[in-house]
């Protein structure tokens, strides 16, 4: 199946981070994001067939919490957000008022339960972890940035959030534990 990328560039896995990136083996060039000039679409459905994780929480019992809680989300940036590109667009144009509409369709979807959280970030998510369905495991306060742990920690297990905004773009938050 074609990723979609520029000639040269290939998708491959970090070990470290558990997050697929890409490689140019020629120039040796390494990134998060994809190269400029690379087919978004392409590169989505791509990703969202080979690498995309089914994530279960064995072990979790296991773990000393310590206050911690754990999320998942989906990440719409827009052209203010702090970085705007993400591995599904090079260079992220849309403005601020379409990626909120954009986000506020997807919430519809999830509260009417037509769709799952994690079901949406795997193809939708600006965010690298919508390889693992929008996963972002267990985290404490201060580990975040302000707006979204405010968000995350009065979610019960189960619950999700309206739409939140931080510098990074616009999230819709669900509690997974």
């Amino acid at each position: 199946m074609a990723t979609g990328l520029p000639a040269g560039w290939e998708v491959r896995h970090s070990n470290s981070k558990n997050l697929p990136y890409y490689f140019n083996p020629q120039t040796k060039e390494s990134r998060w994001e994809p190269p400029a000039d690379t087919d978004s679409e392409t590169l989505k459905h791509y990703m969202g067939q080979y690498h995309t994780s089914n994530l279960r929480a064995d072990g979790v019992a296991q773990q000393d919490l310590g206050g911690k809680i754990r999320c998942a989300h989906l990440l719409v940036k827009h052209q203010e957000s702090r970085r705007p590109s993400s591995w599904r667009e090079a260079q992220i144009t849309r403005t601020r008022d379409e990626a909120y509409d954009i986000i506020q369709n997807y919430y519809r979807r999830i509260n009417s339960g037509t769709t799952s959280l994690g079901d949406l970030a795997t193809t939708e998510s600006d965010c690298p972890s919508a390889r693992k369905r929008g996963d972002l495991g267990f985290f404490g306060k201060g580990d975040m940035q302000k707006e979204f742990e405010e968000a995350s920690f009065v979610l019960k297990p189960g619950e999700v959030s309206p739409v939140i905004e931080t510098a990074s773009g616009l999230h819709v938050i669900e509690r997974l534990e």
